[in-house]
């Protein structure tokens, strides 16, 4: 770690790993014995990363100390997560969930239209210029911090108003809170009331799976840690080339998505023309891997939050991210969880919906995570909805913006 004369102290990438899993372990015990974190299947990653950044707000507030993080690590483990996901994906799961994949995207579409329009709403509201919407909307919510700063300033040009990249990025670190705070216990409201179960599964795909009493236990060991590491990293090295093919040819894809799709590949070719090879797909190991790599990427996310910067745009901003999350609320229970069949998959989907709607597709994966591991599995949740809120729907944003904005 080193300082300067400004009172900013920067976390070298090490030891904000370090800290990231210290985060979790905080997480793991605030969880444990806090039955209402526990009922509500808030992730572990979660409540201890959200205590982590109100740890280093009370620092800036008090002793005029701003924590930074560099999250290296965190956005490598970030590829490695996604490409578990395609290791875990089946064709035949792929083909079965073809049409919850294509309403899912249907859903999307026109949820990203609705919450711009509550952002439309919030500005006329609080006399704020229309383009400003989408940095109350989609921009920020469903687009995340990323899409907020690319918008920021385009919208600051076309309206001059000033405040344009602020609220952006305040609406996007409020709305990744949100999401992983609302997922689980919207999951537990449709489970209980509707009273679901999961079905029989073949493996897990994120985390140590839902043991039923006398189920038979997978072991894990060295050998099987190793084989599915190698089996990531090859995917890994696969999708990267693929990556930058796909780059030289014009097109641009996060690097995640490329190691995704190349891993969905492999596992649906590689055990059909080798059989007797052992594929470490839907194994313990494979999931002890993912979880890992999901949780401390969650961990370092939420705790590098600088809620400080949240300072000075209360009214407005508080006021539409309330409609937001109350609408988003409305729009799961009465029409999403409906439109998804009403099943226990979609119960544990609409977790999902919450969690990348309002955050970011690792919020959705951990929010549906947290259900599973207490309700069961729900294996073709965990394959179709990344496809779209991580692929699909960028794309879509990104059209449906500038209808918004006008360009």
């Amino acid at each position: 770690m080193d300082t300067d004369a400004a009172q900013t102290l920067m976390v070298s990438d090490f030891i904000a790993v370090t800290i990231g899993i210290i985060v979790f372990f905080l997480g793991a015990f605030l969880t444990r014995n806090l039955a209402l974190l526990q009922n509500y299947n808030i992730p572990e990653p979660v409540s201890g990363g959200l205590a982590a950044a109100l740890i280093t707000w009370a620092l800036y507030s008090w002793l005029d100390l701003e924590i930074t993080f560099d999250l290296s690590t965190r956005d490598r483990l970030l590829v490695i997560f996604f490409t578990t996901i395609g290791l875990n994906a089946r064709l035949r799961d792929l083909v079965a969930g073809g049409r919850m994949l294509a309403i899912l995207l249907a859903i999307t579409v026109a949820f990203i239209v609705f919450q711009n329009l509550i952002g439309l709403l919030g500005t006329r509201l609080f006399g704020l210029p229309e383009q400003v919407s989408v940095l109350l909307g989609s921009a920020s919510l469903i687009g995340g911090h990323g899409t907020a700063i690319a918008w920021g300033p385009t919208i600051e040009t076309m309206t001059g108003f000033g405040s344009a990249d602020e609220i952006g990025i305040a609406a996007a670190t409020l709305g990744l809170v949100c999401a992983a705070l609302m997922g689980g216990p919207i999951a537990k409201y449709l489970i209980d009331r509707h009273r679901l179960e999961s079905a029989p599964s073949e493996g897990p795909i994120v985390g140590v799976p839902f043991k039923k009493e006398g189920a038979e236990e997978t072991k894990v060991n060295h050998i099987s840690i190793m084989r599915s590491l190698l089996t990531i990293n090859i995917a890994i090295i696969l999708g990267y080339a693929a990556n930058e093919a796909i780059l030289a040819s014009g097109l641009k894809l996060p690097l995640f998505v490329s190691c995704l799709l190349v891993a969905i590949v492999m596992s649906n070719t590689i055990p059909v023309i080798f059989p007797g090879l052992p594929w470490p797909s839907r194994t313990r190991a494979m999931a002890i891997i993912s979880d890992y790599c999901l949780s401390i990427f969650l961990a370092m996310s939420l705790m590098s939050m600088q809620l400080w910067t949240l300072q000075g745009l209360g009214g407005p901003l508080l006021g539409v991210l309330a409609f937001q999350v109350v609408g988003t609320a409305l729009f799961i229970v009465f029409l999403f969880f409906r439109l998804m069949g009403k099943d226990y998959t979609a119960a544990v989907l609409s977790a999902g919906f919450a969690g990348f709607t309002l955050g970011a597709t690792p919020t959705a994966i951990a929010n549906m995570s947290s259900v599973t591991k207490r309700y069961g599995p729900a294996p073709l949740a965990f394959i179709v909805l990344p496809m779209v809120s991580a692929f699909f729907v960028d794309l879509a944003n990104a059209l449906i913006i500038r209808l918004f904005v006008g360009s």
